[in-house]
């Protein structure tokens, strides 16, 4: 890993050793792996088995925490600071990564900006920030991370139920980049399935994360979001990562192109 700071790990119980997991052997990225969701499909996959780099742009000390956890459980970790605004940034995270573990085999776009803010409010400075790290960023990442990959390759990129069903005012840029990881996964499954790379997006619906907390007393809009939901309830982030390791297994060797809805029937 590259830093030293491992002041959060005693907060967090270590993962079980894995041994071998459906995924032993495999090696992973996960782009966004410090918290909230990505650090559960960061934790799920070493679960299963794989060796696992994850990205994180501020949080030094919880990404160390995480590749903490994962060493614990018998696995190979490493925390790799990256802008995913930044395009070199973005390619040499991958490229650390497949040299790290001696190849790449799953790729996990989980890092996402999330503004808020009418057509009328955010111009053209917010617009190219967010387009450069929610759909930029998964496409170059893609792009260098095809260029490590074998036949069984894996990448599995992380949307969000708002692309199919925008119910509040503010959305509309992050649902625009959202939506357009939809067309990027359809055609990265044309591009690289005869490679035998597959390509999916997992959509979540509320997830019970620091930025969208289920607690109405932490989120008073919690009740309203619950709400839309079939199930009435938030997921947790492992519900999440479950799907991706899902798809990053044997299981989902003939699924590619796909747009999987992890949402509570929030679109249903």
């Amino acid at each position: 890993m590259n830093t030293n700071d491992r002041s959060d790990l005693s907060s967090k119980a270590p993962l079980s050793d894995s041994g071998k997991g459906p995924l032993s052997g495999k090696a992973a990225l996960v782009t966004g792996g410090s918290r909230g969701i990505g650090a559960a499909i960061a934790r799920r996959l070493a679960e299963a088995g794989a060796d696992v780099a994850l990205t994180y742009e501020r949080s030094a000390g919880l990404a160390t925490a995480v590749a903490g956890e994962i060493e614990a459980g018998g696995r190979r970790a490493l925390a790799v600071r990256a802008d995913s605004g930044d395009p070199g940034a973005v390619t040499g995270a991958v490229d650390r990564a497949a040299e790290a573990f001696g190849r790449l085999d799953i790729l996990v776009n989980n890092v996402g900006l999330f503004p808020v803010g009418t057509v009328e409010d955010l111009g053209a400075e917010e617009f190219d920030r967010t387009v450069a790290v929610n759909v930029r960023a998964p496409y170059l990442a893609a792009r260098a991370a095809a260029r490590h990959m074998t036949d069984g390759g894996r990448i599995i990129s992380i949307g969000s139920n708002i692309a199919g069903r925008t119910v509040f005012p503010g959305l509309t840029l992050y649902s625009l980049t959202k939506t357009a990881l939809t067309g990027m996964t359809k055609g990265l499954a044309r591009d690289l399935g005869p490679r035998g790379i597959t390509a999916n997006l997992v959509h979540p619906g509320p997830t019970n994360t620091d930025a969208n907390p289920a607690d109405p007393a932490h989120n008073p809009n919690a009740d309203t979001i619950r709400g839309f939901t079939a199930l009435g309830r938030y997921a947790e982030p492992d519900d999440i990562a479950a799907a991706v390791v899902y798809l990053a297994g044997d299981g989902g060797r003939y699924v590619t192109g796909a747009s999987i809805e992890v949402d509570g029937g929030f679109t249903a």
